[in-house]
């Protein structure tokens, strides 16, 4: 390999070393784009918030342009990469217990990646020099998913998420912006949905709407983690599927998503008490035993009092439906 390098230009060279890199740390995929404005999607991100998509999460308007322009975030940006981690589970819930959303199982996958994305940054500069980058996952103003489809990984399905070829959608997406200039990856041009609606047909909300659009304020993951202390509309009632934090059923009903195998990340272990706990058992559990289980938990993010609200308000589906005989 290192004979191989050296008959590369400097350009060629960075860009395997730090596929390489990302391969070692564990990352499935990894993809390189040009930093530049994301004109499109402003339009996009705009006319979505103007229509109150966004519902309670007002955070979603801050920020603007640092969202669309990399440059706001890494001065003289010049490539975005962007990493994919698998967290498919090799188990699944008992029947009949809430619903988890199947990236909470394990460890809270902001803390895992973000470690990861230290130690690239800190690979990229051993390897290659002075770099100047940042990392983020899911807690900046970043448009992951455009960049990972202009990064060749997948396209963007009707239900917003990124789905690729070779495994579905199943993953977490990571971006490092930086001043490395790098040879950039074709953008992925297809769009391999189809005239398929089957996420659309199966959402509990309506919230999957045509042309890709998704009304984030009638997601069920909407309502049992950005709520928190706000209550669940009665309109919503009879609608969770039993979700209690949450929700992929987008994901499960995906064709796609019949490529997704197991993760091998060990911090991505499922908490036992994920799988298995009853409706009964969440309705039980203190504050003190929630926090001390889900400590470092994506599920402490709604708090044990959020928590308690969901399982309450989907056992009230559950009566109901018994009720009316659904």
């Amino acid at each position: 390999m290192t004979k191989i390098i050296h008959n590369l230009d400097q350009q060629q060279q960075h860009t395997l070393l730090i596929k390489q890199i990302a391969s070692r740390l564990g990352f499935g995929y990894c993809g390189i784009a040009k930093a530049q404005r994301l004109d499109d999607d402003a339009v996009r991100l705009q006319q979505w918030l103007k229509k109150d998509m966004h519902g309670q999460m007002s955070y979603m308007e801050n920020h603007f342009e640092m969202r669309v322009d990399p440059s706001k975030l890494v001065p003289g940006a010049k490539s975005v990469i962007t990493l994919l981690k698998n967290y498919f589970p090799s188990k699944q819930q008992e029947e009949n217990t809430p619903k988890i959303s199947k990236y909470a199982y394990g460890k809270d996958y902001h803390n895992v990646i973000r470690d990861k994305m230290k130690i690239f940054l800190q690979s990229i500069r051993e390897e290659i020099g002075e770099v100047h980058g940042r990392g983020f996952v899911d807690s900046a103003p970043v448009l992951e998913r455009s960049w990972a489809q202009r990064s060749g990984l997948g396209w963007i399905g009707k239900n917003g998420n990124l789905i690729t070829r070779q495994s579905g959608s199943f993953f977490f997406i990571a971006t490092l912006i930086t001043d490395l200039d790098l040879e950039y990856d074709d953008p992925f041009a297809k769009d391999y949905c189809g005239s398929c609606t089957r996420c659309i047909d199966a959402c509990p909300t309506g919230a999957i709407l045509p042309d890709k659009v998704v009304n984030g304020s009638k997601c069920i993951s909407y309502f049992t983690i950005e709520l928190k202390d706000l209550l669940i509309p009665g309109e919503m009632k009879g609608k969770f599927d039993n979700w209690a934090f949450g929700c992929d059923t987008c994901q499960d009903v995906c064709p796609w998503n019949r490529f997704s195998k197991p993760h091998n990340e060990i911090n991505f272990t499922p908490i036992p008490e994920v799988l298995d706990l009853s409706t009964r058992e969440w309705e039980a559990i203190s504050e003190e035993t929630f926090k001390k289980v889900f400590k470092d938990s994506p599920i402490s993010r709604a708090k044990w009092k959020g928590m308690q609200q969901n399982v309450r308000f989907i056992q009230q589906n559950d009566e109901n439906g018994k009720a009316t005989g659904q």
